[in-house]
């Protein structure tokens, strides 16, 4: 059971697309002698296959943990709340793979504007669907939201893998969003170089303008002309999670490998501010397809790869940590690998970066979550929250 368990995970992340070429030696990392001392301590248990966690702005204390099935709980008081806080497990598309609820976002004025917004599958007349959608919370009980959802837009998907599903609010009020390449292997029908679709793009939109959303300045394509509008950077496989460093407004994407590199982008780099990250051209930093001597052209490198070796399977995104629990780990971007490793890396003074091993655990990591305090969270698809505390 536990075998069929994680290979259901790891379909997850990697589809029908791992082992297409055979990965390369990465070399090891620099030791670091302040690498931090951590381990994991139990938050809650009971849940469902949580693949994402978020927190509002309104100084409630509560956290939000988003089931694949279609239902948003409550953690509160260190304790799940027995009514979901939202649930569209009715019109969510879910089969167990890499279909669902994946992700959600809160307004950064929430606490005098009580919305949020959605990225879900959804399967209409037959055709799958990627669905970003807003959500307002009930009138009568802000521990319960309105289920009808104001749909922004839908995105048709030709197969049922790499939805990636992550949203975000920049420091500029804007939403960020990421969209996979479409799914099978090898993105067949080349749709992260495409810029006149959606797929294999992040995406950025006002949602306080327009209607059903307005275009922001600064978007790769103004007014459509070379591609869509909406696109901010393209180049994607499936970017299973972004984040933004909320003092710096970075946005920082993990971008999941074929089957022989797994990748961490800057996409604020201000030399490289959007752009084309490569794939299908490209995996990480080495040619994909073609094979050898692709062209490498405007293409934007990641800060850091890593290969399949030692067990690794997909890249998981996380955040950088601003708490003050874990000495040492101030500053460094925290994230891992569905095998349930969890890494660090430290930005150098030259501008590149240094992974150090934080920890490894038993635990199917989904997802990283960040509470307001800047203290960090593995999410466990298993059904478990814990927290990253010091040693």
């Amino acid at each position: 059971m536990k075998q069929l368990f994680i290979f259901v995970l790891i379909g997850i992340f990697l589809g029908c697309g791992g082992g297409d070429s055979t990965p390369s030696p990465t070399p090891t990392p620099t030791p670091s002698p302040t690498t931090p001392s951590v381990k994991l301590t139990s938050l809650v248990t009971e849940l469902s296959e949580p693949l994402d966690l978020e927190i509002s702005d309104d100084n409630s204390g509560r956290m939000f943990v988003v089931e694949q099935s279609g239902r948003v709980k409550i953690i509160s008081n260190g304790a799940v709340l027995p009514t979901p806080f939202l649930d569209i497990s009715g019109i969510v598309s879910q089969d167990g793979g890499e279909l669902g609820l994946l992700g959600i976002a809160f307004h950064p004025g929430f606490a005098t504007h009580p919305i949020f917004y959605a990225n879900y599958t959804q399967t209409v007349g037959g055709q799958l669907k990627s669905v970003i959608a807003e959500f307002q919370v009930s009138s009568g009980d802000p521990n319960v939201a309105d289920s009808t959802p104001r749909v922004l837009l839908t995105v048709n998907q030709p197969f049922a893998n790499h939805k990636a599903g992550q949203l975000a609010f920049g420091n500029d009020g804007l939403l960020y969003f990421g969209l996979g390449d479409g799914g099978d292997a090898g993105d067949p029908l080349n749709n992260a170089q495409n810029t006149t679709s959606f797929l294999g793009k992040i995406l950025r939109i006002d949602v306080d303008s327009g209607s059903p959303y307005g275009i922001p300045t600064g978007n790769l394509f103004p007014g459509g002309v070379g591609g869509l509008p909406e696109i901010y950077a393209y180049g994607f496989r499936n970017p299973w999670r972004l984040s933004f460093d909320k003092p710096t407004g970075r946005l920082f994407v993990a971008d999941v490998g074929q089957g022989s590199w797994e990748e961490i982008d800057f996409v604020d780099d201000p030399a490289t501010k959007g752009g084309n990250f490569g794939w299908r051209v490209m995996e990480g930093s080495h040619c994909f397809n073609p094979s050898s001597g692709c062209d490498m052209t405007n293409k934007v490198l990641p800060i850091f790869e890593y290969d399949h070796s030692n067990g690794n399977i997909a890249v998981i995104g996380g955040y950088i940590y601003h708490g003050t629990a874990v000495a040492g780990l101030a500053g460094m971007y925290v994230f891992g690998d569905l095998s349930g490793k969890v890494w660090g890396l430290k930005q150098n003074t030259d501008g590149t970066w240094t992974q150090v091993n934080l920890l490894t655990g038993t635990f199917q990591l989904a997802s990283f979550g960040q509470d307001a305090s800047g203290e960090l969270y593995i999410v466990d698809h298993s059904g478990s929250i814990s927290k990253i505390v010091p040693q």
